[in-house]
């Protein structure tokens, strides 16, 4: 008889990855190049420069490359709170009823709650690297924020985050946590940009978005002396850093001659999702597996199922370059949702093109239905899901009832991002009933589009 799988799949600390897996090397055909807005031309290093850090402006441009080296510096910012936990979900697929296998990568453990510090770290250190004095970023549920604060107190840097503001009024305690590791925390529109003085005189009572605060910070750190912006999803170095997901996860299925079948993840701007399915879908590139790749957004915010494939900024006010991806225009406000963190208009470039081409499904679901998955993983699994990972485990969890159904004994991975320790005020409205479940009228998604550049290279996807 065979041994059991044990419950927790161990990884020791040599052996972290000491190498980013960058998809783009093995895709035959690219993501579009990222463009400048005024000339329409694939923007230069140079001009990514004035925005962002040097080192990691190589790595967005760095489309060939498989495997990028991770500094010292780094690794051992990394063995701090890595590798992370997989875990196979013995008491979930108990509960329901499955033959499936399920197995979940869970990058909770670290204080900042999520995987957002694999990325939040690099950053850091590279711009202490380069000589810079302070940083600015933008948050959505309060995680990014967390994790850039941990990186740059643990690097000596200054920061200031812009959160959205309907985040910000539902999580106060995201805003004590980011303020104790020393960082200055803005609710996002404000009043301390010309961005934000433009969006409220719009819309004096706007919820705020990601778009948002993107053009809040952007617009700070061009003005600031020794100053760059980062961010923590969307562009491809964000989702090269967070690849060190997916190899630990590989890496320990390997041990045990385990193959996923089903590989899931929640998706607001890509970093999580892409980290953990990179080197599995470099397998499914090559002809080495069959692997499907779901992702999983809010229905409230549906870039995948109900957006438009075209060039789109990143941000409400159009600052940023142009970005070829999947998006529901960055004049879009969607609906306050506790999944802060999957509230944002646009999607990675390298996802979408992967999405267009098939090789990755989406799903959207209501929020509800996600909390109710939540608090039933919760009961037999012991950990509470921030709001965006439920989305990843309603999609695993239905997964497997389908394989109760057909009998087919499927191996499922999905990633458990985050916990879900500051965002009680959410399970309080679930058990209070009091959640709401707002689907966008075409109406709404209509203006969204509207806000969408009209220039010769974009093309739109029908759905």
């Amino acid at each position: 008889m065979a041994a059991k799988i044990p419950t927790r799949l161990h990884l020791d600390e040599e052996e972290i990855p000491k190498y980013w897996y960058n998809l783009r090397s093995a895709m035959k055909e690219k993501p579009q190049p990222i463009l400048h807005p005024g000339t329409l031309e694939p923007i230069d290093a140079a001009g990514l420069e004035a925005v962002f850090c040097q080192e990691p402006v190589k790595q967005e441009l760095d489309e060939t490359t498989p495997l990028i080296p991770i500094p010292e510096g780094i690794q051992d910012f990394y063995r701090a709170y890595r590798p992370s936990g997989l875990i196979r979900a013995y008491f979930l697929e108990k509960v329901l009823g499955t033959p499936a296998e399920i197995y979940y990568k869970f990058e909770g453990t670290n204080t900042s709650g999520s995987h957002k510090l694999n990325s939040a770290g690099p950053q850091a250190y590279y711009a202490k690297e380069e000589g810079l004095r302070s940083l600015t970023t933008e948050t959505g549920a309060g995680q990014w924020g967390t994790a850039m604060a941990m990186a740059c107190a643990f690097y000596g840097l200054d920061l200031t985050v812009f959160m959205v503001k309907v985040s910000a009024e539902q999580k106060p305690y995201r805003k004590t946590l980011i303020e104790t590791y020393g960082a200055e925390l803005i609710p996002s529109p404000s009043e301390t940009t010309e961005a934000g003085k433009a969006i409220l005189a719009q819309d004096p009572h706007t919820t705020g978005s990601l778009g948002c605060a993107i053009s809040e910070a952007i617009e700070r750190a061009m003005k600031t002396d020794k100053c760059r912006y980062v961010l923590g999803s969307v562009l491809n170095h964000v989702m090269l850093h967070q690849s060190i997901i997916g190899q630990e996860a590989k890496a320990a299925l390997d041990k045990y001659g385990i193959s996923p079948d089903i590989i899931i993840g929640c998706a607001g701007g890509g970093s999580n999702l892409g980290g953990l399915i990179a080197p599995f879908m470099g397998d499914k590139l090559a002809g080495k597996s069959q692997a499907r790749f779901i992702a999983v957004e809010p229905i409230s915010c549906p870039t995948f199922t109900r957006g438009r494939y075209a060039y789109d900024f990143g941000d409400t006010g159009k600052t940023t370059p142009l970005i070829k991806m999947m998006t529901l225009g960055s004049g879009f406000i969607p609906a306050g949702s506790h999944a802060g963190g999957l509230r944002y208009h646009g999607m990675n470039s390298t996802l979408s093109k992967l999405f267009v081409d098939g090789y990755i499904e989406a799903r959207s679901e209501r929020q509800s239905e996600v909390f109710d998955a939540a608090v039933q993983f919760m009961k037999v699994e012991g950990i509470l899901p921030a709001p965006e990972s439920a989305h990843a485990i309603k999609a695993a969890m239905d997964e497997a009832l389908e394989c109760k159904k057909t009998g087919e004994k499927k191996v499922i991975l999905f990633g458990l991002s985050g916990t879900g320790y500051f965002d009680l005020s959410a399970f309080m409205a679930y058990n209070d009933k009091t959640l709401k479940d707002h689907v966008p009228t075409q109406e709404e998604l209509d203006r969204g589009f509207a806000s969408i550049p009209d220039i010769p290279q974009n093309s739109s996807m029908e759905k």
